[in-house]
């Protein structure tokens, strides 16, 4: 019986070292640093997923740029009739 304890718990010891072997490499591959082009990838295929919410969000800027350069535009039409007005005004 005494040979079959030290078989077992030279098992024992072996199944130990291959676990703790696996949390090992387990820890250190979720701790690594990711390289760019994994990092790269990731954002790509997020961007991806979202593609139909970046049309939108894109189209509702150029909205917005539109009506800002539109009212720009009227903007400096307006500061036009008033400067000739007032050159008028003052004869020049």
């Amino acid at each position: 019986m005494d040979s079959d304890n030290f078989r077992l718990s030279g098992a024992g010891i072996w199944i130990g070292v291959a676990v703790g072997a696996a949390l090992g490499i387990g820890i250190a591959l979720s701790r690594r640093k990711r390289s760019r082009w994994d990092s790269a990838r990731e954002v790509t295929r997020r961007i991806s997923d979202r593609s139909d919410e970046f049309a939108e969000v894109g189209r509702n800027l150029v909205d917005r740029v539109r009506t800002i350069y539109e009212e720009g535009c009227r903007a400096v039409d307006d500061a036009n009739q008033l400067w000739s007005r007032g050159r008028k005004l003052v004869g020049v």
